[in-house]
Formats: structure tokens, sequence, C-alpha cells
């Protein structure tokens, strides 16, 4: 798996049409983490943090794809929970999984 950068979160975040308090929301992580994280003010989220908006993202479609020469970077999985192609807000996200 890929490092999970500021760049990748914010990019994950517009496929899925998502506001920071969207993902925090939905991840369960703090606001403040978040806007921290992608600011710049903290370099890194903890590992456990990592894990948390990782799992959020691949749950709501998002692939992360690794570096592979070509430069890490996400998008949709082949198929969204919702079995359509991306987006629709954090609300189709938010209940068992």
């Amino acid at each position: 798996m890929t490092e999970m950068t500021k760049g990748l979160c914010k990019a994950a975040r517009v496929l899925l049409e998502w506001s920071v308090k969207d993902l925090a929301e939905v991840s369960g992580l703090s606001l403040d983490t978040l806007r921290s994280f992608e600011s710049g003010r903290t370099r890194r989220l903890s590992r456990e943090n990592e894990a948390q908006a990782i799992s959020t993202f691949e749950k709501a479609g998002i692939e992360f794809i690794p570096e592979n020469g070509g430069g890490a970077g996400v998008r949709f999985g082949r198929e969204t929970p919702s079995g359509g192609a991306g987006g629709g807000g954090p609300d189709q996200y938010s209940g068992n999984w």
C-alpha cells in the first residue's frame, strides 16, 4: 500500500465529492486531525489514523494506485458499494458495510 499523502487524501475526497467534514464524520477521525494533515501542519497521520482513512476510502469505492514508475494515485475501483461508478456524498456510506 502506498503511504497516504495529503494529495492522495484530497484526491480521494474529490472523487467522492466529500468535504473534510464529511470524511471526519464517516471515518470517525477528528476534523482537526484531517485539517492539520491536509494543510501540511502535520506531515503524516498516525498508523492507526492512516489505516482508518484508507479503509474508509476503500469501503466507499476508492482504489489506491501504488507508486510504479508513473506515480501513486487514486481512482474508483471497478464498482462502488452502491453499484455505480462513484460520488454521491457520504450518506450512502454511513451505514454498516
